[in-house]
């Protein structure tokens, strides 16, 4: 069947995601949980419609696969990472080159942008929803990454990872 076949190659795109992208880069920095590789996974799959849009549509500012708005990546920087040099040593890490342009790193470079959306999410004081609680984490993701005041809503992140992602 050809949705099925389609399907498939989608489901495949978010497992590789998880495997080279998200995985390692939580490994490094060294916050891997199952429930934090859901919700970057998820964060993705819902930001970039499934990989799709590494820039926003319509001309906005968000950048790469977990479309981070440049004045989020900076506002991390100068009041979370600027505080706690051990982490923004593992975030650098991820630059393609020392002295690479930031901003373009996050639409270009998904390790990089990776690491920044785990960085935002260590900003929430709130604890992480447990592993396998999708309706939880589309929460959490509408709270403390959409916002409340964003476009996208827990039903479109639930609806899309039941259609693109493997099961854990």
């Amino acid at each position: 069947m050809i949705g099925s076949n389609k399907r498939d190659s989608y489901m495949n795109t978010a497992d590789n995601f998880r495997k080279t992208i998200i995985r390692p880069v939580l490994d490094q920095l060294g916050s891997s949980t199952k429930a934090t590789e859901e919700l970057l996974l998820g964060t993705a799959v819902q930001e970039s419609l499934n990989f799709m849009y590494r820039a926003q549509t319509g001309g906005g500012p968000a950048k790469g696969y977990f479309q981070m708005e440049p004045n989020t990546h900076n506002d991390i920087w100068d009041n979370f990472l600027k505080y706690r040099t051990d982490l923004a040593d593992k975030v650098i890490a991820f630059l393609s080159s020392p002295n690479a342009d930031k901003i373009e790193e996050l639409e270009h470079n998904d390790k990089y942008a990776a690491a920044m959306a785990r960085v935002h999410y260590m900003r929430v004081p709130a604890a992480l929803p447990k592993e396998g609680d999708v309706s939880a984490q589309a929460k959490y993701w509408n709270e403390y990454y959409n916002t409340t005041l964003g476009k996208g809503h827990p039903e479109e992140y639930i609806e899309k990872w039941e259609k693109y992602v493997i099961a854990l």
